[in-house]
């Protein structure tokens, strides 16, 4: 009887160690500490570090891309671009992160800024990051923000596990670019803009707002919903951002 005890008791214990490896993972998290964003990110990286608890997962933040090289990179599974905007990115930064996605030496999950493509603050449009996306360059916003309805394409996506046909988000400002980025990426999700209220005028058609770059070595994914910090109330919304973070750090 004490033999089967110890070796129920070592099997449990081997079957805990190997789900404790299988999940542990490391990520670092590149967000925004100022302007209009910062109650997002505030937000979010109380939900990140519980969920972080929670998950087995270890996470660290940082506000710039002054520590982004090979080396600091290597020390990641999973690269989460919290709302921080392509351009501005220290030079040995843009290497080193373009290396990360192209060769797939990490994931990575994008939200909301990570497409304000263009010229910006001085900086000319990053080439490189415009194609990741799909080939777009921001265009408009809805300032005043509006709800909309999301519908989700793909749904066998491992991403889109357990999220709902479609979804309301109450409160987001909606990007617009130049053209959609369909042709180029993998559309998991896209918003109804007939469905926005207020209704208004900045609308592109189709309009897509989860999507996957399968040209990459990299696991990428791109939510667009990232900008308010009533996001983190909304059950669906950190489901899809779960769902992302384990499935982009092949866990």
């Amino acid at each position: 009887m004490k033999k089967i005890l110890l070796l129920l008791c070592t099997a449990l214990f081997i079957a805990f160690n190997l789900n404790a490896q299988t999940k542990r993972f490391k990520v670092l998290a590149l967000y925004e500490n100022g302007g209009h964003h910062i109650e997002f990110s505030k937000r979010a990286k109380i939900w990140l570090d519980k969920l972080a608890a929670e998950k087995g997962f270890s996470i660290d933040y940082i506000q710039n891309t002054d520590k982004i090289d090979d080396v600091f990179l290597s020390h990641y599974q999973l690269f989460i671009q919290l709302d921080y905007v392509p351009y501005g990115w220290a030079d040995k930064a843009v290497t080193a992160f373009q290396k990360y996605i192209d060769e797939g030496r990490g994931g990575w999950i994008g939200f909301h800024h990570a497409t304000l493509l263009g010229e910006f603050d001085g900086f000319h449009e990053w080439q490189w990051f415009s194609n990741f996306m799909g080939g777009i360059t921001y265009k408009n916003y809805i300032a005043t923000f509006a709800r909309g309805k999301v519908n989700v394409e793909d749904k066998k996506h491992p991403v889109m596990k357990g999220i709902p046909a479609s979804f309301t988000i109450q409160q987001e400002e909606w990007y617009t670019y130049d053209k959609s980025p369909r042709a180029n990426v993998h559309v998991l999700a896209s918003v109804d803009e007939n469905s926005y209220q207020p209704q208004g005028d900045i609308k592109m058609g189709d309009h897509p707002v989860v999507w996957t770059n399968d040209h990459k070595k990299a696991r990428n994914i791109y939510i667009f919903m990232g900008h308010s910090p009533n996001l983190l109330d909304n059950p669906v919304w950190t489901k899809l951002v779960t769902n992302a973070i384990f499935w982009a750090a092949g866990k």
